[in-house]
């Protein structure tokens, strides 16, 4: 179980909406978080340093074969870009092939067109228990998406430089994804605008 995992079983209560975008740089963000813990990377200001084997789990494999092993290393930020395309719909379609997501018995769908929540497994009472327990990492990344619960997300409690530069990036992709979103709302208006006319 892994901590983009448990963020992503969070992500998919029906009270929270969030972003697919959003949420596969917040994705990318937790699983660099554990490849750091694991010691199969190393956060050397904002780059990352491949280091020792990445744990046994697929996405985390995939991520760490993914990293530039000739210096200058990458900066986190590009990493968290490059990785967290379209990652969310892989998570999404990995937990629809394990038999971990169904389709939603409500009619109100708050997550992607399909409509699905997870399954009651272990891995999900996990995902919920860190999240009761206010787990710090996986408040700040569930934060920077915009599911705070009441909980900081100014990096408190996170106990490892590393890991809060990760959150920190996370925090300002999303902001600036956020911030592209209003660009191309103010540029299509203004389109319309002028294809109206007067």
């Amino acid at each position: 179980m892994t901590t983009a995992k448990d963020l992503f079983i969070i992500a998919m209560a029906p009270e929270h909406a969030v972003g697919q975008g959003d949420l596969s740089l917040a994705l990318a963000g937790a699983e660099l978080i554990d490849l750091v813990g694991a010691g199969a990377v190393v956060v050397d200001g904002d780059r990352i340093v491949p280091g020792g084997p990445p744990p046994d789990d697929p996405f985390l494999g995939a991520a760490a074969a993914g990293l530039s092993r000739q210096p200058p290393h990458e900066r986190i930020e590009d990493w968290l870009w490059r990785r967290g395309r379209d990652l969310s719909a892989a998570y999404q379609a990995a937990l629809e092939e394990s038999g971990e997501l169904t389709p939603r018995r409500r009619s109100r769908l708050s997550f992607g067109s399909e409509g699905l929540e997870p399954v009651d497994t272990p891995a999900r009472r996990r995902a919920a228990d860190r999240w009761n327990e206010k787990e710090p990492v996986l408040a700040a990344l569930a934060a920077a998406v915009g599911i705070d619960g009441g909980r900081p997300d100014d990096g408190t409690g996170l106990g490892d430089e590393a890991v809060t530069s990760v959150v920190a990036a996370v925090h300002d992709a999303v902001m600036e994804l956020e911030a592209v979103r209003q660009r191309r709302t103010i540029e299509n208006a203004a389109f319309a605008n002028v294809w109206r006319g007067p």
